[in-house]
């Protein structure tokens, strides 16, 4: 299954917030589709899915990533699902979303692919790049990619940089000082429900 390109304002309607995913507000609280305002009584494995579901599309994710991710997280010592999330927010496309340097994660993949961000002063153009403690994360001394990071600092994604990272908004570089904590994660859901989703597979 490829990554998914269509409304994001739908799925922000069915699941709830995904703040990597779209910063537009939902109008109406009822899930899209025919039978969205007759709501039914989710089954066992419907409230995994739909936690599962959060994860892949905060995070921009194929089935196929999501599932290698859990597999990796399975294999380090500690809680799994913490784990988890760790490996998620330390990838290079939410690490500069977080930081505030694009308005949303698909919006971050694209700073990266057009190669406007360095790490190490050296250019990444991989978004599934796993940041490290004591990574600096830059901007290619460009004057183009400066006036796209400096518009898009202006207004962040979210209002809070997470304690493991720090930006210096005059140079335009920002730092990775570790890992980051279970209650500084953005999204709103039971990461433990996700691994039992994946404990069959």
């Amino acid at each position: 299954m490829s990554r998914y390109r269509g409304p994001r304002l739908r799925i922000t309607r069915r699941l709830g917030d995904l703040p990597g995913l779209s910063r537009k507000i939902i109008k109406k609280s009822y899930p899209p589709g025919e039978h969205g305002q007759k709501p039914r009584k989710p089954s066992e494995y419907g409230i995994r899915l739909e936690e599962k579901q959060k994860l892949r599309f905060n995070y921009g994710l194929s089935e196929k990533q999501l599932l290698r991710y859990v597999r990796l997280a399975k294999k380090v010592k500690g809680s799994t699902g913490q784990v988890l999330l760790q490996l998620l927010e330390m990838r290079l496309d939410n690490t500069v979303f977080r930081l505030g340097m694009a308005p949303t994660i698909p919006a971050a993949r694209q700073l990266i692919n057009h190669r406007h961000i360095c790490v190490n002063s050296k250019m990444v153009s991989i978004c599934s790049y796993q940041c490290k403690p004591g990574d600096i994360i830059s901007v290619k001394e460009q004057k183009k990619s400066k006036e796209l990071i400096n518009k898009y600092l202006a207004f962040p994604g979210l209002a809070n940089i997470p304690t493991h990272l720090e930006i210096d908004k005059n140079n335009l570089t920002g730092k990775v000082n570790g890992l980051i904590e279970r209650e500084w994660v953005a999204l709103q859901l039971n990461e433990l429900l996700v691994v039992e989703y994946y404990s069959r597979k």
